[in-house]
């Protein structure tokens, strides 16, 4: 089964994705409160895939992928963010983001777009 990094500064948000996904059989999941810690994490645990807010303190998510994609070129992140603002969606998708989910959403939003991408 996936391992998945859920990154969100707010525990809500990261609580309604770590229960979706559950819902969906993905229960290997670990958590991030920003994109420092997401990075460290990512280091740490080599996770299958990142879903990752683009709005948090200290480093955002977009800084974050970055960091990520420097340290694997073949990591797999989904980018999510309450701003559906396109020039974040495309400074995320270069940035090598593989997907985008607009907040709020539907639990199966996540499910399909997970699935989608890793099975």
């Amino acid at each position: 089964m996936a391992k998945i990094l859920i990154v969100d500064d707010a525990a809500f948000m990261r609580m309604m994705v770590k229960d979706a996904l559950s819902k969906g059989g993905y229960e290997d999941t670990a958590e991030a409160v920003d994109g420092l810690d997401a990075v460290e994490k990512y280091k740490e645990l080599h996770p299958d895939l990142v879903i990752m807010d683009i709005t948090m303190p200290n480093m955002d998510g977009l800084e974050a992928l970055k960091a990520i994609k420097q340290e694997d070129p073949e990591a797999t992140v989904i980018m999510c963010s309450a701003m559906g603002q396109e020039s974040m969606v495309i400074e995320a998708i270069k940035s090598g983001a593989k997907d985008f989910i607009v907040k709020p959403f539907k639990q199966e939003r996540i499910l399909s777009t997970v699935s989608n991408i890793i099975g």
